[in-house]
């Protein structure tokens, strides 16, 4: 059986969006409206730093170097954050494309969604340059973006209703989900060979195999609005809902 538990956190307004396990294996998560990025340990009070409260920090992943790294989708930037609180901000050299979400690869690059743009980028960490990758349907405006098990990169397409795969040469292929008007919105792995996906309008998370089976999971408290997903370090997956809380899904089998 699928247990979904939610926890509170925070005000509303706040806006709890992306999440992620840090390296230091607390789970970060960052708070858009507030403009501040959030540490917890469950069980234990959350911590907050604060950021430019115009940026609208979304979502959130570890990078190689031991940091966390975060998207500014208004502001146009990647943000970087230390375990310890630290953060920086790299200005990027594309204007509007909407930088929403961003991935360590396989290959050794950073890949990331441009919502406006319609693409999905890579950034080379030795001489930062930038590759761009159009998506197959137009006005798809991609969104969440995670490494997969395959050695692929996944990515939701939150206008198109679909879940996207890209490899490290570029070839793209799309899966339509069952509803098209789910609003898929972020994507991580399960550990199991799987990923998991939240709906946003459909008030739902998703499994997709990497062969494209695709199955649903309707959340309890109606109109949650789940965004950011992650892998926590007690084996279950845990979701960020706009509503102010966090709601952990333990994956049968485990």
């Amino acid at each position: 059986m699928t247990l979904i538990q939610e926890y509170p956190l925070a005000d509303p307004a706040a806006g709890p969006y992306g999440i992620t396990t840090g390296p230091d294996g607390a789970l970060w998560f960052t708070l858009a409206h507030a403009g501040q990025i959030g540490r917890m340990v469950p069980g234990e009070e959350p911590a907050t730093y604060h950021l430019d409260p115009a940026g609208q920090p979304t979502i959130i992943t570890t990078g190689p170097d031991g940091a966390l790294w975060f998207t500014e989708s208004r502001a146009h930037h990647i943000g970087r954050i230390t375990t310890g609180g630290e953060s920086t901000d790299v200005p990027l050299p594309v204007t509007g494309a909407y930088p929403s979400a961003i991935t360590a690869g396989t290959d050794g690059g950073m890949w990331f969604t441009m919502n406006q743009a319609n693409a999905i980028g890579r950034i080379d960490t030795a001489s930062t340059t930038i590759t761009t990758y159009p998506l197959p349907t137009e006005a798809a405006a991609p969104v969440g973006i995670t490494t997969g098990p395959d050695g692929a990169v996944w990515f939701v397409e939150i206008a198109a209703g679909q879940i996207g795969r890209i490899t490290p040469d570029g070839t793209i292929t799309e899966f339509p989900l069952p509803d098209r008007a789910g609003r898929p919105h972020a994507i991580t792995g399960d550990g199991n060979g799987d990923l998991w996906f939240t709906e946003w309008a459909g008030n739902r998370v998703g499994s997709i195999t990497t062969d494209g089976t695709i199955t649903l999971h309707d959340l309890p408290t109606p109109r949650s609005e789940p965004h950011g997903i992650t892998l926590g370090t007690d084996g279950a997956l845990w979701t960020a809902l706009e509503v102010g809380a966090l709601a952990r899904i333990t994956i049968p089998g485990r």
